[in-house]
C-alpha cells in the first residue's frame, strides 16, 4: 500500500492535512473518511481501517479536521458545521483527482458528520458510521462541567483524552441546535450502521436510533466487544472486511481492463501485515481474498496457506470440468465435491525411482446422483483433463523480474 501526504484547502481557505492510502492493484473506488472528536487522520482505527480496505482496492483519504492533528486553524473557532464543509471541500479534491468518493466512512462524530455531508456529495452512493451519536449534541457531554464557563466566557480549555483543547461556545450552540433525524431519513444512500454494544461513550441505542430512522437500503454489524476508539487491530481489520464486501454492492467499483494476454486480469498479492505473513490477494476484477501462515509457522492464520490455494485451484478447476461434462450429457449428477490434500514424498514411493521428494496432491471426488458405474468410472478419467491437473502435472515455466519504480 502507498500512502500520499497530501494537503488542501479546508472550508476557511486555511490547509487541511491528509493522507491518501492508494491500493497497490487496481483502484477500484474511493472512501472518505473522517475522524472521531478531537481525534486525529492517525488514529489507529483509522489508519487499519485505511489499510484494509487499500488492500482490497479502494482508496481512502483520511484528513485532520480543522485545528487538528497537522491541519491549520484555531480548533476553539470550529464547529459541527465547519467540520461538514471540511469534508465537502474533502471530496472536491478528490474529484479534482479524478476520484470523487463513492463512499464515506464516519467515526464517532465523524459519523455523525458524514450523515449531515452526505446530501451535498452526488458522487457518494454508501456511507458507513463507526461508534456514531445520533444527536451531535451528545458530544457536549465529554465536557459538561465546563459548559456553564463556555456559555459566560465563549471559551474554555477542557480536558480529553489527556490533552487540553479549547471549546468555543459557537461549537457547543451549533451541535446542540443539530437534527439528523431529516438528513438520515432523506438519505437516499445506502447506509451501514456499525457500533459496539459495550461502547461506553457513545451508547449503542445511538445505533438503533439512526438505523430507525433510515429507510432501506440499511444493515447494522455489531462490533461486539469494541471500544469507542475500536483501539483493537482485530476489530478494526473485521470492520475494513465488512465495509468492503458490503460496499461492494452499491458503490460503482470499476476494475481496469486486463493486460492483453491475461483475459482473467492480474492477480496482485500485497503484503498486509510486515509483521507476520498476512497478505492481500486481488485476483481480477472485485476477487479479493487474504493469504497466511498458520500460528505455528509465525502467521496469524486469517486466510488459507499458499499451498491451500494451490489445492483449492485444482479442487476447484476439477469439480468444475466434471460437471461441465456430466451437463453437457445430461447425467443425473446431483452434487460434486472434491477433497485435496497436498504433501511432500519421496518420489521413490511415488514410484518414479528418484531419491528426492515431491509434490503430491491427493484427490477424493465425491459424486451424488443415480450414476452408473461407467459413468462414475467416465467421470473419474474426466478429472484428469483439468487445466489446473495438466498444468500441475506438466513442468511450467516461471519468469520472475524487478518491477520498475
Amino acid at each position: 500500500m502507498a500512502t500520499e501526504r497530501v494537503t488542501f484547502t479546508g472550508h476557511s481557505g486555511i490547509k487541511l492535512a491528509a493522507r491518501l492510502d492508494l491500493p497497490d492493484g487496481p483502484h477500484l473506488g474511493t472512501a472518505l473518511f473522517a475522524h472521531c472528536f478531537t481525534c486525529s487522520k492517525d488514529i489507529p482505527a483509522a489508519r487499519r481501517i485505511a489499510g484494509r480496505l487499500a488492500g482490497m482496492g479502494i482508496a481512502v483519504l483520511r484528513f485532520d479536521f480543522t485545528g487538528l492533528g497537522h491541519s491549520e486553524g484555531e480548533f476553539e473557532n470550529t464547529s459541527f458545521s465547519s467540520n461538514v464543509s471540511d469534508l465537502v471541500a474533502a471530496s472536491n479534491y478528490l474529484k479534482e483527482r479524478d476520484m470523487a468518493p463513492g463512499m464515506l466512512i464516519g467515526h464517532s462524530l465523524g459519523g455523525a458528520a458524514v450523515l449531515r455531508a452526505a446530501d451535498s456529495l452526488p458522487s457518494v452512493k454508501a456511507v458507513v458510521t463507526l461508534g456514531a451519536p445520533f444527536d451531535p449534541g451528545h458530544v457536549t457531554h465529554n465536557f459538561a462541567d465546563a459548559l456553564p464557563k463556555i456559555q459566560a466566557e465563549g471559551t474554555a480549555e477542557v480536558n480529553l483524552g489527556g490533552r487540553p483543547f479549547r471549546i468555543g461556545r459557537a461549537f457547543v450552540e451549533d451541535v446542540a441546535a443539530e437534527n439528523l433525524a431529516p438528513a438520515i431519513a432523506g438519505l437516499k444512500r445506502a447506509l451501514l450502521v456499525m457500533h459496539a454494544p459495550r461502547d461506553t461513550i457513545v451508547g449503542v441505542e445511538n445505533a438503533t436510533q439512526i438505523f430507525t430512522a433510515a429507510r432501506h437500503p440499511k444493515s447494522f454489524v455489531t462490533l461486539d466487544n469494541a471500544d469507542h476508539l475500536i483501539t483493537n487491530s482485530a476489530d478494526a481489520e473485521y470492520a475494513a472486511e465488512v465495509i468492503a464486501a458490503w460496499a461492494g454492492r452499491y458503490m460503482d467499483l470499476r476494475p481496469p481492463a486486463p493486460p492483453i494476454g491475461a483475459p482473467e486480469g492480474v492477480v496482485r498479492v500485497a503484503e498486509a501485515d510486515p509483521e507476520g505473513f498476512l497478505q492481500d490477494v486481488n485476483a481480477g476484477p472485485l476477487h479479493h481474498t487474504v493469504a497466511d501462515e498458520p500460528l505455528a509457522y509465525g502467521g496469524t492464520n486469517k486466510g488459507m496457506s499458499p499451498y491451500g490455494y494451490l489445492a483449492a485451484g485444482l479442487g476447484a478447476c476439477t469439480s468444475m470440468i466434471i460437471r461441465m461434462y456430466a451437463r453437457r450429457k445430461e447425467w443425473p449428477l446431483e452434487h460434486v465435491s472434491v477433497d485435496v490434500t497436498h504433501d511432500k514424498v519421496h518420489a521413490q514411493d511415488a514410484g518414479n525411482g528418484a531419491n528426492t521428494k515431491i509434490d503430491t496432491f491427493q484427490r477424493k471426488i465425491h459424486l451424488t446422483g443415480n450414476l452408473t458405474d461407467d459413468q462414475r468410472q467416465r467421470l473419474l478419467e474426466i478429472a484428469d483433463k483439468c487445466p489446473v491437473h495438466k498444468t500441475l502435472e506438466s513442468s511450467s515455466e516461471i519468469e520472475t523480474s524487478l518491477a520498475t519504480a
